[in-house]
């Protein structure tokens, strides 16, 4: 506590060299999660990153206060993989090459300036400031956290033939149109399966980050940015 204050009062700005003419340029400290702090310059490389997170509306620009709530829940969930030392939740430099390609091959972004290519690739990193190891780290990390959220809420749930069936009959059956041939349970029952597992391990995983959040020592300190991101993390919890 003594620690987080003394950031709090006496590290608003923190120098950093620069390899420019001008030598030195400030960063602000804008949050501290657990006495790890989160600079400025987090929240804009987080930002800048977004734009290949498959889950991101390219139609709404994020704001800084949704960037900062990723921050602070991504933080929050690293601290915990360290604490719980999950080895196997690291990455190969294979496995990590391939998710790139794939995002080069089927992210909608990429796909619209042919990222496919060298020159396609090279051109929309420098479009939206990129570098080719952040965005690796940035795979790196999000591999990480699934794999984390796999092992830790996954195992031992089980999902009956009543749900299967349930789901089927109430919420696959109505979405086809009348006259369209629909594929019998047998047939989608391993898919129906996959996805209500995925719908209770995401249940358990926004429990589990909502009460992470509610114990851990999280303190904004950019007033522009406080309330809105609690309002913010409070929204990820309710969906």
């Amino acid at each position: 506590m003594m620690f987080a204050g003394l950031l709090t009062v006496h590290a608003q700005t923190i120098e950093k060299n620069t390899a420019d003419s001008q030598g030195i340029t400030l960063d602000r400290v804008i949050a501290i999660v657990n006495r790890q702090i989160i600079l400025a310059s987090d929240l804009e490389d987080e930002l800048q990153i977004s734009i290949i997170d498959p889950s991101r509306n390219l139609k709404e620009k994020e704001t800084p206060q949704q960037a900062l709530d990723r921050l602070i829940s991504r933080t929050l969930i690293q601290q915990q993989i360290r604490q719980e030392d999950l080895a196997a939740t690291q990455p190969s430099a294979s496995e990590i090459a391939g998710r790139v390609e794939e995002i080069r091959k089927e992210l909608p972004a990429c796909v619209r300036v042919n990222c496919e290519t060298d020159a396609g690739w090279k051109a929309f990193l420098a479009q939206h400031e990129l570098s080719p190891g952040g965005v690796e780290n940035y795979v790196r990390n999000r591999v990480e956290i699934l794999r984390f959220i796999e092992a830790r809420f996954r195992q031992g749930i089980r999902i009956t033939p009543e749900e299967i069936e349930a789901y089927y009959r109430e919420t696959l059956l109505p979405q086809y149109p009348a006259g369209v041939a629909v594929p019998p349970l047998q047939q989608v029952s391993a898919r129906i399966e996959e996805i209500l597992l995925q719908q209770r391990v995401n249940e358990l995983f926004s429990s589990w980050l909502a009460n992470l959040r509610k114990q851990g020592q999280i303190e904004i300190l950019d007033p522009s940015l406080a309330k809105a991101s609690d309002e913010e993390a409070e929204g990820a919890i309710k969906e």
